[in-house]
């Protein structure tokens, strides 16, 4: 049990939520960002998404990593990533269909995420199952964290509402306040995650270039 949970583990696991964060400091997985942040609710569900086929797409390929032939890892690595998304893309049209049309084709994109073929050839490729497994809830989440903090501010901002339920009164509209309807357009996205990266390596001096 105490190798489970050892110091190793748990770096491989906060390195993702902090220094190591894959959208902030390796700049990766951008574009869906930007496409399902205008609302609280799919960027929760996009971000649980690329937790679980990152997570257990890496346990595969560590799990076959020995058997793979070289020549073809990366169609190996492409066949799980695919299988693992089209198994997340039915369980949300079977569950959660309103959520599902909302992401649109964005949930079979899932596949070219640079997250994932990045985990899985710089980590899984060389790691046990379990560190692996580790790895791809760590920046599975790491990447949750960014999207659920740009859909926060876009939603809310945007529409008035925090994952559909309105937060700002009526008496602040009837003051005359007006929802930001740049919000809710895909370059104040890029704004916002630029802002993210911005405070993120602010607070981390050690990330900026000398």
């Amino acid at each position: 049990m105490s190798k489970l949970f050892s110091a190793k583990t748990k770096e491989v696991f906060l390195g993702p939520l902090s220094k190591n964060n894959p959208i902030g400091v390796q700049v990766l997985g951008i574009c869906s960002a930007l496409a399902v942040t205008a609302k609280l609710e799919p960027a929760i569900v996009m971000g649980l998404s690329v937790t679980i086929i990152v997570a257990f797409s890496n346990v595969i390929i560590s799990l076959l990593r020995n058997t793979i032939p070289n020549r073809i890892r990366i169609i190996v690595q492409l066949v799980v990533v695919a299988a693992l998304v089209t198994v997340v893309s039915e369980f949300l049209k079977a569950f959660a269909y309103d959520v599902s049309v909302q992401l649109s084709v964005y949930i079979g994109l899932i596949i070219t995420n640079c997250i994932l073929m990045g985990r899985l050839e710089a980590f899984a490729m060389s790691n046990k199952p379990w560190e692996s497994f580790v790895d791809g809830l760590g920046n599975g989440f790491g990447y949750a964290i960014v999207l659920i903090i740009v859909a926060f501010f876009r939603e809310l901002l945007g529409s008035g509402s925090l994952y559909g339920i309105r937060v700002i009164p009526q008496a602040v509209y009837d003051a005359g306040y007006m929802n930001n309807g740049l919000m809710l357009m895909p370059p104040m996205a890029l704004i916002i995650v630029a802002c993210v990266i911005w405070v993120h390596r602010s607070k981390n001096k050690d990330l900026q270039e000398k």
